[in-house]
């Protein structure tokens, strides 16, 4: 990825994706952009999505696939920390950089559905320690006019609250509690990133401008997630049932003007942020199946199940450009707005 790439695909910092190859970092790490991350989210929430529809095969294939580049990812972000600390300075400026948050709260989800409570736990700890560190240093350097990848702020928020909520009744009611507060958090980033969002990108946005969309599918599927805690009950609970169906009808409606947007507007040329348009397609999936069974609403699990096979295409579609760019030695160039 060339070092327009990792400043496109954040909206912030171009040309500082390159630096640990500059200072003589790690090289091999250097070569993985922050946005990798975004791989990882598109294809662990379609693993999600799988298995609440019963395709428990196909579930632990993609699971597999997260899971690998997720061990990527850390690996490459562990080694820019210690072999070139201002080349990973540089990187965490930019929003890419929350998407390792992210990423690592939707394995954790995935792993908790599979029973393995402690690694779920384990990774909610990594994943809790990364996000005060990386979320202040992006909110200190965000612009204006910024494309999709700008909705991170909220993303990484809300996917804490997700993996907290998930793990509340295994663990301890504290845990759903600080959820709540993550919530009403990454609520209010949304807004600061709407307001940040440049509305162009809806139609010249190179992938990650539908993640408009998908920062309030997780953030439906948060309060989703809140609801089957059994944490609250009486008004709490209704609030919080109407708070979700607002959230995921207003993100179900970002993504028809957001389809309507890529069929008037084609972009069929492969990037790298393409896994920022899996992702939200996704997460609108699971946020229906999730919301449809914490708030009996029957007709949204029909919806979720249709949405998560758009899904899957989609990623199909992007993982073959990403192998055919890997084979010209160009994995996901970026050449600007």
């Amino acid at each position: 990825m060339d070092d327009s790439a990792v400043g496109e695909a954040g909206g912030n910092g171009a040309g500082r994706g390159d630096t640990g190859r500059r200072r003589g970092g790690p090289r091999w790490a250097a070569a993985v952009p922050p946005a990798t991350g975004a791989a990882v989210m598109a294809t662990g929430i379609v693993s999600i999505g799988f298995h609440l529809s019963g395709f428990d095969a196909l579930s632990a294939a993609a699971l597999w696939i997260a899971g690998l580049l997720w061990l990527l990812l850390a690996a490459a972000f562990a080694a820019l920390l210690v072999g070139d600390r201002r080349g990973w300075t540089a990187r965490a400026q930019t929003p890419p950089a929350l998407t390792a948050v992210a990423a690592t709260t939707v394995l954790g989800v995935r792993l908790d559905q599979l029973g393995r409570t402690t690694a779920a736990e384990v990774l909610l700890a990594l994943a809790a320690a990364a996000w005060p560190v990386l979320l202040t240093s992006v909110l200190r350097h965000l612009g204006r006019r910024l494309p999709g990848g700008a909705f991170l702020i909220c993303v990484a928020t809300q996917g804490l609250a997700v993996l907290a909520a998930t793990l509340a009744p295994h663990t301890a009611d504290w845990l759903a509690r600080a959820a709540l507060a993550l919530f009403v958090l990454g609520l209010l980033l949304y807004l600061d990133a709407l307001f940040r969002f440049d509305l162009r990108q809806v139609t010249e946005g190179a992938g990650d401008h539908w993640v408009a969309g998908g920062a309030l599918a997780i953030s439906a599927l948060a309060g989703s997630k809140l609801l089957a805690s059994g944490v609250w009950s009486g008004g709490a609970h209704t609030a919080l049932r109407v708070v979700t169906l607002v959230l995921l009808g207003i993100a179900l409606l970002w993504y028809a003007v957001l389809a309507a947007a890529e069929v008037t507007h084609p972009r069929l040329r492969y990037d790298l942020r393409r896994w920022s348009t899996v992702f939200p397609l996704g997460m609108t999936s699971v946020a229906s199946l999730s919301t449809s069974a914490a708030a009996r609403v029957g007709w949204l699990d029909t919806l979720g199940r249709a949405l998560l096979w758009v899904a899957a295409a989609v990623w199909l579609v992007v993982a073959v450009g990403a192998l055919r760019a890997l084979r010209r030695g160009r994995p996901g160039p970026a050449r600007g707005r």
